[in-house]
């Protein structure tokens, strides 16, 4: 992936088990839990490049969010709070190679970040 690709969408659930067999049934998407990530199954819809996860909604997560592809959430995040933007929330660790974070446009969208690589 690259800079500016989206690379996750996370998708706000009340009830993992019956948002895992709607989605899975209404569009074919593989959904799991990975090790580590127990209470957070994936998806991966059958392109094998589109995938995110069902997110317990939570701490006013309550609208689907496309996380991009960024060379440096340091950077993207000044940039972003120098043009209007806000940070939502700080820059984490999901593995000792990637991390996340997000940040809301002028208007309040939201939209997440991604730095690294979760290959093995």
């Amino acid at each position: 992936m690259a800079h500016g690709d989206i690379t996750h969408i996370d998708i706000p659930v009340t009830d993992l088990g019956e948002a895992t067999a709607f989605y899975s049934g209404l569009f074919g998407w593989q959904i799991a839990e990975a090790p580590g990530f127990e209470g957070y199954p994936m998806w991966q819809a059958p392109n094998k490049i589109s995938g995110g996860g069902l997110a317990p909604r939570e701490d006013g997560f309550t609208h689907p969010r496309s996380y991009v592809e960024v060379d440096s959430i340091d950077d993207t995040v000044a940039q972003a709070t120098a043009t209007g933007g806000t940070l939502v929330r700080e820059k984490q660790e999901i593995t000792p190679t990637s991390w996340w974070a997000v940040i809301a446009d002028p208007d309040g969208n939201e939209i997440g970040l991604f730095e690294g690589s979760t290959a093995g």
